[in-house]
């Protein structure tokens, strides 16, 4: 199982400031909108579906740095992973890359929280759920370790596949 989805995003001239930079904001589009697919296409798994059985997530946090800008109509790798899943909380990675996956554009890390839509109050995952997800946590990535040291991890591993 792919514990790394990843997938191609076109910069649009829409979502870009007057230097032509991806601005700010839109990247937590382009990262939730990438997640949202990586979930369906690689996992088969729908939010509608939860969504129809009263079950959402909201988001908790967000942590994310800019590190090179994307410009408009670039072509960007984003890819995902699941760093936790607990019973009342859900902590993954999104990441930007230029096309060519040697340089880091940004990164991000989210905590949801799963709330009962009809309801709108916190509500645990079910264990089913909760089963299901764990097969998807990336153990490789430390969760724990702050987004700086993460950073600095993944700018020496790109640098090291480029000379491979």
């Amino acid at each position: 199982m792919n514990k790394n989805p990843h997938s191609l995003h076109k910069i649009r001239f829409n979502d870009c400031d007057l230097f032509g930079h991806l601005n700010n904001a839109r990247y937590l589009d382009y990262f939730m909108d990438a997640r949202e697919d990586h979930l369906k296409n690689y996992y088969d798994f729908d939010l509608s579906a939860y969504y129809k059985k009263d079950m959402a997530w909201l988001v908790g946090s967000h942590e994310i740095a800019y590190l090179r800008a994307a410009q408009y109509n670039e072509q960007v790798i984003i890819q995902s992973t699941l760093l936790l899943a607990e019973t009342s909380l859900l902590h993954f990675e999104v990441i930007m890359l230029n096309k060519s996956m040697d340089q880091l554009k940004s990164i991000m890390r989210t905590k949801l929280i799963p709330v009962n839509t009809r309801t709108g109050k916190k509500e645990q995952h079910p264990a089913e759920f909760l089963e299901w997800a764990k097969n998807l946590e990336n153990t490789t990535v430390n969760s724990s370790e702050s987004l700086q040291d993460r950073i600095g991890y993944l700018i020496v591993e790109l640098k090291r596949k480029g000379k491979e």
